[in-house]
């Protein structure tokens, strides 16, 4: 996909973070991992992540999130809404409706996209595609996820990965040469590989009312090896094919910013596409796997925003369950990125102009520091 003269132009930027932070040793303790915190900062490169409270859920960081993105933007009304989430609410229905009524959004379209940590791109890309149909004006795309409701926290090997976060974009119309204009994309799937990422009960093949084969069968399960092996060789070639339809060379990319699953995947994706260290940007340190919500994440961060001003030749690249992988490729936005808290589902607040006025940039924690 390579769009021409006219595309979505990323005109905001949301985040929706819990308040609550755990380091290391309380996710070794609560699990009774047989770990320590330098072996997990050494392998994921991960020390901290957040945690839901009780009752939050992944529609309320969405909203959140989506609250940031339109308070960036300026406070106009979002006419579409696309989630990407592998942690609903609930299995039925989709949680982007009630998301959009939330948001005080009226009867605008609104729907899931699945595609696990790949999520965010496939929905930023589907969005891109409807806003240049004609179909919207003002999608706002959102990735949302509360992985500690369905990882096994005495699994070693995902336990200590994940964190609950949300990220959103705010699209508008707009010419290619634009801060914030998508560029080009490349989305891919291979379904051969769809037991190395799994929640394996809970769906139709193993119905949540009948026994499971394996006690552990509603929690997540990944195959860590395999994963790495399909995940750098995906997000290359996926890179590649994305950074060749917009004509653009890797070594001219000036900000590249890939799936926070692992820090040594990012390196050896960043490393074989030929992008020098000053130009990788990641907060996987600070929040860990966010899955759907980690690409807008660090979109959002301030270091990353501090770092780049607008226009530069961006890299967005992406792998996950499915198995799906996407890449991206625009100028980077000149939006300010806006973060709020999450609220209890009871809450349903509706946008307003007051509740705009009183959103605030994101003010980084003490740990956050410049990428490496």
């Amino acid at each position: 996909m390579r769009f021409e003269e006219t595309t979505a132009v990323i005109t905001g930027i949301g985040a929706g973070l819990p308040e609550q932070v755990l380091d290391n040793a309380a996710v070794i303790e609560a699990g009774r991992l047989r770990t320590t915190d330098e072996w997990i900062r050494t392998r994921t490169g991960i020390a901290h992540r957040r945690r839901v409270a009780p009752g939050i859920s992944t529609g309320d960081l969405a909203v959140a999130a989506g609250r940031g993105a339109i308070s960036s933007d300026g406070g106009s009304a979002p006419d579409l809404l696309v989630l990407a989430t592998s942690t609903p609410d609930q299995p039925c229905p989709a949680t982007a409706p009630y998301v959009a009524h939330r948001l005080g959004l009226g009867t605008v379209p609104a729907f899931d996209v699945g595609a696990v940590c790949s999520g965010f791109l496939y929905a930023l890309t589907t969005a891109t595609a409807l806003l240049h149909s004609g179909l919207c004006r003002a999608p706002l795309v959102v990735g949302a996820d509360t992985y500690s409701t369905i990882v096994d926290p005495t699994d070693r090997d995902t336990a200590a990965l994940f964190g609950d976060g949300a990220g959103a974009v705010l699209l508008r119309p707009g010419r290619i040469d634009a801060p914030g204009a998508v560029v080009a994309a490349a989305l891919g799937a291979d379904g051969s590989g769809h037991q190395l990422i799994a929640v394996p009960g809970g769906g139709s093949r193993q119905p949540m009312h009948l026994p499971q084969l394996d006690p552990k069968g509603t929690t997540f399960q990944m195959q860590g090896r395999e994963v790495y092996a399909h995940a750098v060789r995906r997000m290359v070639a996926s890179a590649r094919e994305a950074l060749d339809r917009a004509g653009w060379p890797a070594e001219t990319v000036e900000a590249f910013i890939g799936h926070q699953a692992n820090q040594r995947i990012l390196d050896a994706v960043a490393g074989r596409l030929g992008i020098d260290p000053e130009h990788r940007f990641g907060n996987i340190r600070d929040v860990g796997n966010t899955a759907a919500a980690s690409i807008p994440l660090v979109m959002a961060d301030p270091v990353t925003h501090g770092a780049l001003t607008s226009g530069r030749r961006t890299l967005l690249t992406a792998f996950g369950g499915g198995l799906t992988w996407a890449s991206v490729a625009l100028n980077w936005p000149a939006a300010v990125p806006r973060t709020r808290s999450p609220s209890p589902e009871l809450d349903l607040t509706p946008l307003s102009s007051t509740d705009l006025l009183r959103s605030h940039a994101w003010t980084p924690s003490a740990s956050t520091s410049p990428p490496s």
